[in-house]
């Protein structure tokens, strides 16, 4: 298995280098933090302040670096990285492809990367939020571009395979269009939710009860954090919270004409069930030979109909789908 460096140390980098050393990978990490260092180092953990150090024992070492920071800082890393191991296996962690597979294209062009999201998380942050099991049943996005070097995919999945999750394999355009619906969208509207409750003052805080609390939850992350992942999909979250909007719109129409919000909320209690029966979905076995003309379109095609690999077997992807 290949050495792991993980350069981040919040609540997703701080469980990656956990579940790691959990797995039996050999694995450091680096962050500016020193409260996270501090911490982590307390915890056990190899671990340093020094980002340059942690890259150039990922040379040494030819280990898998991984980029757990926030959006804002990934160009400020990456720079690092073609300076100090431009030739290591990348991946990151980012809550947003696009953008950071154009910084890749930039600032390392010659990397073997691929971009990578585990779909997990809460609403604390820094090494003392992290969690070995985070992502045990979690998805796990690992990019499919054209010039995907699948055996570096397959490296990159087989990490997050051993890291309790499961691999989604989709493109980076498609991952982030989906993520505008299901994340970023959310906490657009976990922060509105927030703000008007709030403007209720004391009488409505002493009443909030599951809705509220359920609505809002992430609404209580870092506000920089929320910031850089939804301005960082601005394209794609753009036509989607227009999408929002338009049905807001509607139902504060029907409301004021006719008193009625059957048609809102019809189609969520059905937007519900549906996800519900994705969940409970029967899936059939699939295989993706990584060495056929045709593999990058046969994991696109199964991981955009909501499929999954559970597991690399040689130069085999095997999967399921409904």
């Amino acid at each position: 298995m290949r050495d792991v460096c993980v350069i981040g140390l919040g609540l997703i980098g701080g469980s990656l280098v956990r579940a790691a050393a959990g797995a039996g990978r050999a694995v450091w990490g680096a962050s500016t933090s020193e409260v996270d260092a501090d911490a982590a180092k307390a915890d056990g953990y190899d671990v340093t302040t020094d980002v340059d150090e942690a890259l150039a024992r990922a040379a040494d070492r030819d280990a898998v670096v991984v980029l757990a920071v926030p959006l804002t800082r990934v160009d400020d890393v990456l720079g690092k990285v073609a300076d100090r191991a431009p030739e290591c296996l990348l991946t990151d962690v980012t809550s947003v492809k696009s953008p950071v597979l154009d910084s890749v294209r930039r600032f390392v062009p010659s990397a073997r990367y691929v971009g990578g999201h585990p779909m997990a998380g809460t609403a604390e942050s820094g090494w003392r939020a992290g969690d070995a099991a985070l992502f045990g049943g979690a998805a796990w996005v690992a990019c499919v571009e054209e010039d995907t070097d699948l055996a570096a995919w397959a490296e990159v999945a087989g990490l997050a395979l051993d890291l309790g999750a499961h691999v989604v394999p989709l493109p980076a355009a498609s991952h982030d269009e989906a993520v505008a619906r299901i994340s970023h969208l959310p906490h657009l509207l976990a922060a509105v939710l927030a703000a008007v409750g709030a403007q209720g003052g004391p009488l409505a805080m002493s009443l909030a009860a599951g809705s509220y609390t359920d609505g809002t939850r992430v609404a209580g992350s870092r506000p920089e954090l929320v910031r850089a992942m939804t301005e960082g999909n601005r394209d794609a979250l753009l036509p989607v919270l227009d999408e929002a909007l338009g049905k807001l719109g509607a139902a504060r129409g029907s409301l004021a004409s006719t008193g009625g919000l059957a048609a809102t909320v019809n189609a969520g209690h059905e937007g519900a069930q549906a996800l519900a029966q994705a969940r409970a979905a029967r899936l059939a076995g699939v295989r993706v030979s990584l060495t056929a003309p045709d593999a990058r379109e046969g994991l696109i095609a199964l991981g955009e109909r909501g499929g999954r690999i559970t597991a690399i077997a040689g130069d085999t992807a095997v999967g399921e789908v409904c």
